[in-house]
């Protein structure tokens, strides 16, 4: 099939585009290689520099490209940095998607399949592992637009009938994440230890995420194209809560614990708790995770230990 893949130059995406080539689909990507690197992008597929935000240019590659399928990945991913600047969120995150899954009416895509989030969608919740029925609460600009973005492809398939599947990820890590910036607390630790520095773990470490590895969510996202005709949105998590000091001292056991545990200020509005319900896509996808936590952050050890 002919597929775009929005974001391939980055984190998840380059991995999903190496997966759909590995299963001989012809692949374009676009990416502003704002986080993600060209060198991450499979030789095998087009690429296009352009911003999700420079309307006219997309469309006249959608219009020339005519993919079967798109796989929407491209976002500002920074939480923190959608709190400090919620206008440019919302242009980046809502206004780009909602372009392109119009574009995707227009020039009839056959299915659509988004990448949107668990945690920062649900907010904080006493009902954990969290089903996709529980009350939405964001607490974050970033959340706020993924959730919208969401609502959109409901319209769209209710309306216009176009076939759609949201995958909303708990927190992914895994080789290729970008340590830069906010996002993805196991980069950002590995990327400080691996140059001998000290990493500082914000508040009292007993926030918790459910960390899920990035070759099970490339495993979703082909699954999802996979049972074409399945339209909705699925949880992608583990259902494990690890609090950041129990994963600062994972990360810390491949060094030796040579690092102590050094306690920063909180983060104001940082979410308490996440951890996702994934039954839905295991029932009706025969998805489930495969790499657990230990082994996920050995793998991504060893990766960062020779690329940085």
């Amino acid at each position: 099939m002919k597929i775009l893949v929005t974001g391939g130059a980055g984190f998840i995406g380059s991995h999903l585009v190496d997966a759909l080539i590995e299963k001989n689909h012809r692949v374009f990507v676009i990416d502003n290689l704002s986080t993600g690197f060209k060198k991450n992008i499979n030789p095998k597929a087009k690429f296009f520099r352009v911003d999700l935000t420079n309307h006219k240019k997309i469309e006249v590659i959608i219009k020339k490209e005519k993919p079967e399928v798109i796989f929407h990945l491209a976002a500002q991913i920074d939480v923190r940095k959608s709190m400090a600047d919620p206008v440019f969120d919302t242009r980046s995150n809502i206004l780009a998607s909602v372009n392109l899954i119009n574009l995707a009416r227009e020039y009839r895509v056959k299915k659509f399949i988004f990448s949107s989030t668990g945690g920062a969608i649900y907010g904080d919740t006493k009902n954990r592992p969290t089903g996709e029925k529980e009350p939405e609460w964001p607490l974050s600009p970033y959340g706020i637009a993924k959730l919208t973005v969401d609502k959109f492809l409901f319209y769209y398939r209710e309306v216009h009938g176009l076939n759609f599947v949201s995958l909303r990820y708990s927190n992914v890590y895994g080789p290729r994440q970008n340590p830069h910036g906010e996002a993805g607390v196991v980069a950002i630790f590995l990327n400080k230890m691996l140059k001998g520095d000290q990493p500082v773990i914000n508040g009292n470490g007993k926030q918790t995420r459910d960390y899920v590895y990035v070759g099970d969510v490339v495993s979703a996202n082909l699954l999802a194209l996979k049972n074409f005709t399945r339209s909705g949105i699925y949880n992608v998590g583990t259902g494990k809560e690890t609090d950041v000091n129990q994963l600062f001292w994972e990360i810390n056991c491949h060094f030796g614990k040579k690092f102590k545990e050094v306690h920063g200020p909180a983060k104001m509005g940082e979410q308490k708790t996440s951890c996702l319900d994934f039954a839905k896509i295991k029932k009706e996808f025969g998805w489930k995770p495969k790499v657990d936590f230990k082994t996920g952050i050995g793998k991504t050890f060893e990766w960062f230990s020779k690329n940085l």
